[in-house]
């Protein structure tokens, strides 16, 4: 069977609260062998861990854009504690998922993207203080975060997952070289997504991995357009199963073997993520 790794994906959302062990056999069974499960806020920090442990799976601590404005300052220092705590836990990869979205209407006011750098940056200290990859959210917000990143490096440079990427072929090109691979998922899916399909065609194989974000960004399958979810018609819920399906529209629109397009996804996780590969053994 082809194997694959969902680099991102929110098992411990409560959509998966009664079935999330189904969830993660189901996806086992269709050749997913590995998740990364990020958190969102320090509230969920010990869920994903006990998550990854119980399913084999990895993890990221970070504190996600959209929940800065319920944190407080001291949520940077309850992270902070707990990458000191976990940090020679092998399943513990990564600082995320952070970064920026300059989507949602109120986290673009003034104060709120204010508050939005401010998280960002510390959180960004503190990968580079325990020297971790990051998760980058990236919602047109691309060059802030590429801002960011050249503001605060590691001696060693970066490595980590822009995540959803959706951004231009100038700022891909700006992640990759910043040591970056770029997340694609379930919006590749759809036909009219003609950007996201150039890059996921055109991009270099090793700057790509494979998500589904779930339970989020569900592809064109599980999608109801608006008239049907107003007669009651719910999305299809989107789980790491759904992983492989994803890939054979990528391995489409790349004219490639599907096992071909696994076996350098998994390489290029490994690469952003360093350990992964120990616990892929």
């Amino acid at each position: 069977m082809t194997t694959w790794i969902d680099t991102h994906c929110h098992l411990d959302a409560p959509e998966f609260a009664d079935r999330v062990v189904q969830v993660r056999e189901r996806a086992r069974a269709r050749g997913v062998a590995h998740c990364v499960i990020p958190a969102v806020c320090v509230d969920h920090f010990d869920a994903v861990r006990a998550l990854a442990h119980a399913g084999g799976d990895s993890y990221a601590l970070g504190i996600h854009p959209l929940f800065v404005p319920q944190a407080d300052d001291g949520d940077l220092q309850r992270l902070a504690l707990a990458l000191q705590a976990h940090r020679d836990d092998p399943r513990l990869v990564a600082v995320g998922e952070i970064g920026l979205d300059f989507f949602v209407p109120a986290l673009c006011e003034p104060a709120m993207r204010a508050r939005q750098e401010q998280f960002y940056l510390e959180q960004l200290q503190l990968a580079r203080r325990f020297a971790l990859p990051v998760i980058l959210h990236v919602r047109r917000s691309a060059d802030r975060l590429l801002r960011g990143l050249r503001a605060v490096v590691p001696e060693t440079g970066w490595t980590g997952i822009a995540h959803a990427f959706a951004g231009s072929w100038q700022q891909a090109r700006m992640f990759a070289a910043l040591g970056f691979k770029l997340g694609f998922g379930g919006a590749v899916t759809f036909e009219r997504a003609l950007q996201l399909r150039r890059l996921a065609t055109d991009l270099p194989l090793h700057d790509l991995v494979l998500e589904t974000d779930a339970p989020d960004i569900p592809p064109h399958w599980l999608y109801r357009i608006a008239a049907e979810r107003a007669a009651g018609q719910a999305h299809g819920l989107n789980e790491p199963g759904e992983l492989p399906a994803i890939a054979a529209v990528v391995a489409q629109l790349r004219a490639m073997a599907a096992p071909e397009l696994a076996a350098a996804t998994v390489e290029n996780a490994c690469v952003a993520l360093p350990k992964l590969r120990a616990l892929l053994v």
